[in-house]
C-alpha cells in the first residue's frame, strides 16, 4: 500500500509540473487528443490490456493475479487524482519552469522507487509493472533496464499512430525522456539501496 501511494504521488508530481509524464501516461494523453476518450478511462483500459497480456506471458490463467492488478489500477487512479488536486492547490503548476523541471524529475524518480518496492514484494502491483517484472525474470535473465525498454515499445507505437492523426505529440517533455532512459536504471538502483533486505519475491505458479 505504501508503494502504491508513493507511485501515485510521483505520477501526480509529473502531471502537475507539466514538464513531461511517464511514457504510458503520455500515450493515453495522445489517444485522448486523437480520439476524444477520457484520459482516466484510457489509463484504466491500458491497465486492463496489460493485465490480460500478463496472463499470456506467464502462459496460464492466474485469476488472483489478474483481479489484484485490476484493483490496483482502480486504487492507483484514485490516489493520482487526490495528489494532483493537492499539488495543484498549493501552486506547483504555477512555479517557474526550472523548478517544475526538477519536480518532474523528482516525480519520475519517486515512482521508480515505488515500482522497485512493490515489484520485490510481489503481492500486487500495477499490471504494467508486472509486465516488466515478468519480462525481466522469465525472458531477460533479470535485466531491469532491458525489460523497461521493451515495455516502452507499445506506447511509442501508439504515439506514432496518433501523430498521423493530430500531427503533434502531447505530454512529452524533459520528464518523459528522463523516464525513458532512466526508469530501468533507477529501479535497479532502488533494488540495491531502498529497503535492501526486501529481495525479489518473483514466482510463477505452474499451470
Amino acid at each position: 500500500m505504501f508503494s502504491l501511494v508513493l507511485n501515485a504521488c510521483g505520477n501526480a508530481l509529473c502531471i502537475t509540473s507539466n514538464m513531461g509524464s511517464g511514457i504510458w501516461t503520455a500515450s493515453a494523453v495522445n489517444m485522448h487528443e486523437a480520439f476524444g476518450f477520457d484520459v482516466g478511462l484510457l489509463l484504466f483500459l491500458i491497465g486492463l490490456v496489460n493485465a490480460i497480456t500478463n496472463q499470456v506471458l506467464i502462459r496460464h490463467l492466474d485469476v488472483p493475479r489478474f483481479v489484484g492488478e485490476v484493483i490496483f489500477v482502480l486504487c492507483f487512479s484514485y490516489f493520482v487524482d487526490l495528489f494532483t488536486a493537492a499539488f495543484t492547490a498549493i501552486g506547483i503548476s504555477s512555479l517557474p519552469w526550472l523548478v517544475r523541471l526538477f519536480i518532474s524529475i523528482l516525480g519520475v524518480s519517486t515512482f521508480c522507487v515505488a515500482i522497485s518496492i512493490y515489484q520485490r514484494a510481489n503481492i500486487f502491483m500495477h499490471p504494467n509493472d508486472d509486465t516488466t517484472n515478468i519480462l525481466r525474470f522469465m525472458y531477460l535473465k533479470g535485466n531491469a533496464t532491458a525489460s523497461q525498454l521493451i515495455d516502452f515499445v507499445p506506447p511509442i507505437v501508439i504515439m506514432m499512430i496518433t501523430f498521423t492523426i493530430t500531427h503533434r505529440v502531447d505530454a512529452v517533455n524533459v520528464g518523459t525522456f528522463y523516464s525513458f532512459f532512466m526508469n530501468g536504471v533507477l529501479i535497479a538502483t532502488a533494488d540495491r539501496f531502498i529497503f535492501p533486505k526486501l529481495v525479489h519475491n518473483f514466482k510463477i505458479k505452474q499451470a
